[in-house]
C-alpha cells in the first residue's frame, strides 16, 4: 500500500471516475425505470452482475450464509426499496443524497454491536444530517413524498446492515464478493416482481424497453458494479483509506448536479441547504478522525 502524501494524478482521476459513475447512476436508474418495473429492473441488474462475471471470479472464502445475507440486504433491501422509491416517490438528486445516510446507520449499528457510545463529534454529525433530512421532509411534494423519503431511509438502513455483514467477511476481493452475493439478490427480486408487478407488467416492460432502457440496465451492472467496485477496491489496496474514502463525499454532488443537468431537476435554495447540512454531517463524521493533530 502506498504511503505517499498524495494520490498520483492518474489514480485520483480513476477515483473521481468511480465517484462520478456512482453519483450519475441515479439519473441512469431513472432512465431505466421509464421502461422497466422497479423490482424487475433490480432483478435484471443483479442477474447481469452475476453473468458472466461469476465464471471469471473465484468465490470469496466466506460462508454461504454471509454471501446470502449480504445479497439479500443490499440487493432486495437497498436496491429493491431504492428503485421502488425512485419509480414515483422521490427525485434522483434527492435519492442520491438521502441514501448516504447509510453512513450514520452503519455507525450506529456498529456501536450497538460493540456497545460503544458515540463521540460528541458523531452526535453533532448526526444532528447536522438529521436537520438536512428534516428540511427535505418539510418540502415534500408530488416529486418527493414522505413515503419516498421513508423508503430511501429504509434502503439506507439495509445498506448499512449489509456493510456490517460485509465487514464480518474480512479482507476479500470486493468485486468477487459483490458478484457472488448477487446470486442471492436476483432470484428473490424476480419472485417479488412476479408477485407484486405481475407477468403482464413484466412482459410489457420487456417489450417496450428501447436502447436507452437496455443501456441503463447494462450500465448498472458493468459501470456501477464491475467498474465501480473493481476500481475502488484496487485503489484501496494501493493507498491509505484516508486518501480514497473521503472522495465518496462527492457522490451526492455528482448525483444532484447530473439530475439537474440531464433531467432538469430543480435546485431551489431549500434543497441546496438540505444538501449542505447532510454533506456537512457526512464530512464531519468522516474527516474528524483523520484530523492532523489527532494523527500527531
Amino acid at each position: 500500500m502506498s504511503t505517499s502524501a498524495s494520490l498520483p494524478s492518474r489514480h485520483l482521476l480513476l477515483a473521481l471516475a468511480v465517484v462520478a459513475t456512482w453519483g450519475s447512476n441515479f439519473v441512469i436508474i431513472r432512465l431505466g425505470l421509464n421502461a422497466f418495473p422497479p423490482l424487475l429492473f433490480a432483478a435484471l441488474r443483479f442477474a447481469l452482475a452475476v453473468l458472466p462475471a461469476i465464471f471469471f471470479l473465484p468465490r470469496p472464502d466466506v460462508p454461504w450464509r454471509n454471501l446470502a445475507a449480504y445479497g439479500a440486504l443490499v440487493g432486495v433491501g437497498q436496491f429493491g426499496l431504492l428503485y421502488l422509491a425512485m419509480g414515483s416517490q422521490i427525485s434522483p438528486g434527492l435519492a442520491s443524497l438521502v441514501i448516504q445516510t447509510q453512513v450514520f446507520f452503519t455507525l450506529l449499528l456498529a456501536m450497538r454491536l460493540s456497545h460503544e457510545a458515540p463521540q460528541p463529534y458523531q452526535w453533532l454529525a448526526l444532528l447536522l444530517a438529521a436537520s438536512g433530512l428534516a428540511v427535505i421532509g418539510a418540502h415534500t411534494d408530488a416529486h418527493t413524498t414522505v413515503l419516498g423519503l421513508a423508503m430511501v431511509l429504509l434502503a439506507a438502513f439495509s445498506w448499512a446492515s449489509g456493510n456490517i455483514v460485509g465487514k464480518r467477511a474480512g479482507r476479500v476481493n470486493m468485486l468477487a464478493y459483490v458478484v457472488w452475493s448477487s446470486v442471492f439478490a436476483a432470484p428473490p427480486l424476480l419472485l417479488l416482481s412476479l408477485v407484486f408487478e405481475g407477468p403482464a407488467r413484466i412482459a410489457e416492460g420487456l417489450a417496450s424497453a428501447g436502447p436507452v432502457a437496455w443501456g441503463a440496465l447494462v450500465w448498472q451492472a458493468v459501470g456501477n458494479t464491475l467498474f465501480g467496485y473493481g476500481v475502488w477496491g484496487w485503489l484501496l489496496s494501493r493507498h491509505p483509506t484516508n486518501q480514497i474514502v473521503p472522495l465518496a463525499l462527492l457522490v451526492p454532488v455528482f448525483g444532484m448536479s447530473t439530475a439537474a443537468w440531464w433531467l432538469g431537476e430543480d435546485l431551489p435554495a431549500w434543497k441546496l441547504g438540505a444538501a449542505a447540512l447532510v454533506l456537512s454531517g457526512l464530512a464531519l463524521n468522516l474527516l474528524w478522525p483523520l484530523r492532523p493533530w489527532r494523527a500527531r
